[in-house]
C-alpha cells in the first residue's frame, strides 16, 4: 500500500474511523506530519483537533536512534535496555532541552491557548507513520495520565511488532496496513513525503477554526 501524500492517507483513515462521527471525541495529532492527517479526520468526524506534542530523546552518539521520548507535561518514557548506556547527567540535560522545545512548539501553534481537556473523553491520536513507537507510547501515557477514558490510535501503516505493543496499551488501533515486512522508513509508504513546516501546521489548525 502506497499513499500519494499525507492528505490521501488522512482521508482513508477518516473513512476507517467513520463510526466515531457525531460522538464526543477529540482528535489529537502528533506534529508536524500527523497534523495533515488529523485535519482530515477532524473534518470528517466533525470533531475538534488539538495536538499532543512529543519528541524523541536520541542517543548522544546516534541522533537518529531514539532511546526515549517525552510528551509535553508527561514523564519521559525510555527503552529500559538503553538507560545504563547513557550518562544520567546528560539524560537530565537532554530532557530539559526537549521540554523547552515542546513548550516552544505549543506556543508557536496555539499561543497561550491551553490544550483541550481530555478527561473522561474518547481521544483519537493520529500520526503519519510509526517505527519504534516510543513517541506514540509517550503520548498515550500522557493522555492516560490526563484522564482520557478511551484511547484510539490511528496510523496509516504500522509494523507488526509495534502494532502488537500498541494494541496492548490502547483501546483500539486503527491501521490501514499492519506490515509484517516493514520497509524501515515511514516515507517508503508515500510518494510525496516532504517535510511539514510549522507554518503549515498553524495554517491547518486555523482553517478548522474558520
Amino acid at each position: 500500500m502506497i499513499f500519494e501524500n499525507r492528505k490521501e492517507a488522512g482521508i482513508k483513515l477518516a473513512e476507517a474511523l467513520e463510526k466515531y462521527a457525531g460522538e464526543d471525541v477529540i482528535v489529537l495529532a502528533l506534529p508536524r506530519g500527523g497534523v495533515v492527517l488529523g485535519a482530515e479526520i477532524a473534518k470528517r468526524l466533525k470533531a475538534p483537533l488539538d495536538l499532543v506534542i512529543t519528541k524523541k530523546i536520541a542517543h548522544p552518539l546516534s541522533p537518529e536512534y531514539a532511546i526515549g521520548a517525552v510528551a509535553e507535561e508527561g514523564e519521559p518514557l525510555y527503552n529500559q535496555a538503553e538507560l545504563h548506556r547513557v550518562d544520567a547527567a546528560w539524560r537530565q540535560r537532554e530532557e530539559e532541552r526537549v521540554r523547552t522545545e515542546l513548550k516552544r512548539r505549543r506556543h508557536a501553534y496555539f499561543g497561550d491557548r491551553a490544550q483541550l481537556d481530555v478527561a473522561a473523553k474518547t481521544v483519537i491520536i493520529v500520526d503519519d507513520g510509526i517505527a519504534t513507537g516510543l513517541t506514540m507510547m509517550s503520548a498515550i501515557k500522557y493522555l492516560r495520565d490526563q484522564g482520557a477514558e478511551k484511547i484510539v490510535v490511528a496510523i496509516p501503516v504500522t509494523p507488526a511488532d509495534t502494532a502488537q505493543n500498541l494494541q496492548e496499551i490502547t483501546d483500539e488501533l486503527v491501521s490501514l496496513l499492519i506490515d509484517q515486512y516493514y520497509r524501515g522508513a515511514v516515507g517508503a509508504y508515500y510518494r510525496d513525503f516532504r517535510q511539514v513546516s510549522d507554518s503549515e501546521v498553524i495554517a491547518l489548525l486555523a482553517s478548522l477554526e474558520e
